[in-house]
């Protein structure tokens, strides 16, 4: 198995709000930087996506990609790469865990291989500034109340 690189952050709030957001795929370019459009592509009996188009624009890489998830409970949602310009593979997953009476401890955990070749150690930094932007938005956008 690929190397991953994964970071936490604690959400005050519960782990179904933090879910919702998450799950949220139209709202992603309001928060996420990186993520200039999102389109559902496919949905499962519950109405969660399970194939979402992204277009994202992370500066010197550009990319129009689409992401398989799949939601195991009300705690954790993964995702794989189905078709991308730019990258190999993607794989990611964010797992809540609740923390006291209305916090939650959100782990996200990514694994990037690009098409152009690239250091180990560079992809993995590239990985960390990911990780560590998307929970931030992801903190800031839960915490402000805004669905």
């Amino acid at each position: 198995m690929a190397e991953h690189t994964s970071s936490s952050i604690t959400i005050e709030a519960a782990p179904a709000d933090v879910m919702a957001v998450i799950a949220d795929f139209a709202r992603y370019p309001d928060w996420t930087g990186e993520v200039k459009e999102a389109e559902i592509l496919a949905t499962d009996d519950r109405g969660r996506a399970e194939q979402v188009r992204l277009v994202m624009d992370a500066g010197a890489i550009k990319d129009d990609q689409t992401l398989g998830y799949t939601w195991t409970g009300d705690h954790e949602v993964s995702w794989t790469l189905v078709k991308s310009q730019m990258l190999r593979s993607l794989d990611g997953s964010y797992l809540l865990k609740p923390v006291g009476a209305d916090a939650t401890e959100v782990t996200y955990r990514l694994t990037v291989d690009v098409k152009i070749p690239m250091l180990g150690m560079i992809k993995r930094k590239a990985e960390k500034v990911i990780i560590d932007r998307a929970l931030a938005g992801l903190k800031t956008r839960v915490e402000s109340g805004e669905k």
